[in-house]
């Protein structure tokens, strides 16, 4: 069964909790003039050695101790080379780590968006200690929701408090729905 992105958001995202990052900035952009998806996810983590970043693309690299094989990454380099996309990824010891992908959008293979409101709203109200940046766009549209202002709006009101986090996930809902419309499956 295809992953859909949405869950290698939460993926990817599990791994900047895992690195201690305080800040995770994630950009989603669509264009279907490039026939491109690209995914982008910065972190302020803890990094990776040199030696790490080179072998995170297999299989049996990982940091996990529950069980001996990480499959996150190696399938999302896999799936995007399959659909003429790219794959990398930057990390510095003590500054964080950047993964980038992209897929060819119209390519057979790609895997579905899947819910990606639901992904980030998931996101946020299950690391309330946490700043999350999603940045996405679609062709010549965008929209930017940035918890460090929201934060600041509902002083002294807690991210992850009921009427905030219901909030939260309805406007996550509505922008993205509103962006993305049924240009994406």
């Amino acid at each position: 069964m295809m992953r859909e992105l949405a869950d290698n958001i939460l993926d990817i995202a599990q791994n900047a909790v895992a690195a201690k990052a305080t800040l995770l900035e994630i950009a989603l952009a669509l264009s279907t003039a490039q026939d491109r998806i690209t995914l982008q996810f910065c972190d302020n983590g803890c990094g990776m050695s040199p030696e790490m970043v080179g072998a995170v693309a297999d299989p049996f690299t990982t940091t996990r101790k529950t069980r001996k094989v990480g499959l996150g990454l190696p399938l999302l380099k896999q799936t995007a080379l399959m659909t003429g996309g790219t794959f990398d990824i930057e990390s510095e010891v003590g500054r964080g780590t950047k993964v980038s992908v992209s897929f060819g959008l119209s390519h057979i293979d790609r895997p579905p968006l899947g819910d990606v409101a639901a992904a980030l709203y998931t996101l946020v109200l299950l690391n309330p200690q946490m700043d999350f940046v999603f940045d996405c766009r679609c062709d010549e549209r965008s929209f930017v929701f940035d918890t460090r202002v929201i934060r600041k709006t509902i002083e002294p009101l807690e991210i992850d408090c009921p009427e905030v986090s219901e909030w939260v996930q309805g406007y996550l809902k509505q922008e993205i729905e509103l962006l993305l419309g049924g240009n994406i499956a």
